[in-house]
């Protein structure tokens, strides 16, 4: 992003950075598998979601939220939504883009409940080399940021860390294309203006 330094979204649920769910080895779309697994009843099936896609729904909500605990609450409430809804989940054609909704719903009524003012200190970049300068760099845009609003800085996370295109940047978010792909484009300027690119 800043053309120095790689940089990664943080994910803090499995450890590992994230860039999508991604297959384990040998298992084309082991989310697809798991989600039809738990939509059957099997809810020992919720840890194969978990496996497949806790890095991006911890992600998403970090971004929307600002705050580890927050995000770690979202992605909680969604495994307990997904562990009541049973066979409802039959009807899902794509888990991922439901599952990105679920944490972004669960995000914000976290943050409409608290209405916290709280200054959040947790990175949302974390840079993939560990020399100081790189270290500097991630802190200095994640807290370029938080200075985005949370719509625009969830727009950037969809498009950039899970590669999604606008439509399922809206399909994730509940709102048509156009605005998908204005939040996006907004924060990228703001966010070009916040480092001094463009005026």
């Amino acid at each position: 992003m800043n053309g120095t330094i790689e940089l990664a979204a943080v994910d803090g649920v499995g450890g590992a950075e994230s860039a999508g769910c991604t297959p384990m080895a040998g298992d084309p779309d082991p989310l697809a598998r798991a989600f039809a697994a738990v939509a059957g009843g099997d809810l020992e099936a919720l840890a194969g979601v978990f496996d497949a896609c806790a890095d991006d729904l911890f992600g998403l909500a970090l971004w929307r939220t600002g705050s580890r605990e927050d995000a770690a609450d979202a992605v909680q409430e969604v495994f307990i939504r997904l562990a009541r809804s049973g066979r409802r989940l039959a009807g899902v054609h794509k888990p991922r883009a439901y599952l990105l909704a679920m944490v972004h719903r669960a995000a914000v009524d976290i943050l409409r409940r608290r209405r916290r003012t709280v200054e959040a200190t947790d990175a949302l970049l974390e840079p993939t080399a560990a020399g100081y300068e790189d270290r500097a760099d991630a802190s200095r845009l994640s807290a370029l940021l938080r200075r985005l609003p949370a719509a625009q800085r969830e727009a950037v996370w969809l498009r950039h860390f899970a590669e999604l295109t606008f439509a399922e940047i809206g399909e994730a978010t509940g709102v048509p294309v156009f605005t998908a792909a204005s939040r996006y484009r907004l924060g990228i300027r703001r966010l070009r203006r916040l480092l001094g690119v463009e005026p």
